[in-house]
């Protein structure tokens, strides 16, 4: 029997207002599987990633979580699937009073884990982003990078099997998006499934050429498979 999709929506669509965002749209993330998902802005790429990991629901159609129809759960219960997701935001959301190694630690504090654990790993986590320098900075000193970063740190340090980003080299320069892109490539090697929204074409060419990725997009009202142009 085949594995389970990691993530699988089936007609989904989004509505807000009378306004359809998309409609249709119909995709699975296979277990270990890279895609980058484009699109112009407004588009709803981020709503789409909602769905991917249950902040939102879609007005029609379903989405499932390793084939776990999420309309049939509660809230507890996509709390505790959203485990196995590690979301990094378009705008990363620090809480500014605490450090950085304190910021990254929130997801294993918020689900009960094991703190002390998570504490002893955190020096070869924040070594991995290259930010163990900055542990006990607060988040305004950081730069876009750091952030973003730090951002990934956190999204990963519940060893999650989905890493879901949402522009990830949005506010950075070049070579800070390809260390980026070279963290969320690293992850995918390790057998994570990544979803990369991204407006950035060079990001997607540059990866193509180190990852087997495919690149979904998003526009009037669908999702494409995007075709050798890129």
């Amino acid at each position: 029997m085949a594995d389970p999709s990691a993530i699988e929506l089936t007609s989904a669509a989004m509505s807000y207002s009378g306004r359809t965002l998309f409609r249709d749209v119909s995709l699975q993330l296979a277990p270990g599987s890279f895609h980058f998902l484009t699109g112009p802005s407004g588009a709803g790429k981020t709503t789409l990633i909602k769905l991917c990991y249950g902040e939102l629901r879609p007005t029609e159609g379903r989405v499932t979580f390793f084939d776990d129809d999420t309309g049939h759960m509660d809230r507890d219960t996509i709390a505790l699937l959203r485990r196995r997701i590690g979301v990094v935001h378009q705008d990363c959301r620090f809480i500014d009073h605490l450090s950085v190694a304190e910021n990254i630690l929130l997801p294993v504090t918020v689900s009960g884990g094991n703190v002390e654990r998570a504490r002893a790993d955190m020096d070869d986590l924040l070594g991995w982003v290259g930010l163990k320098a900055l542990a006990d900075h607060r988040p305004p000193e950081l730069s876009g990078g750091e952030r973003q970063r730090a951002a990934l740190a956190r999204a990963v340090i519940l060893s999650p099997d989905i890493i879901l980003a949402d522009e990830p080299t949005g506010n950075v320069d070049w070579e800070m998006s390809l260390k980026i892109l070279g963290l969320l490539i690293e992850l995918n090697r390790l057998g994570k499934t990544v979803l990369c929204a991204t407006h950035d074409m060079s990001l997607i060419r540059q990866a193509k050429t180190r990852v087997s990725a495919r690149v979904l997009r998003l526009r009037d009202g669908g999702v494409e498979l995007a075709g050798a142009e890129l």
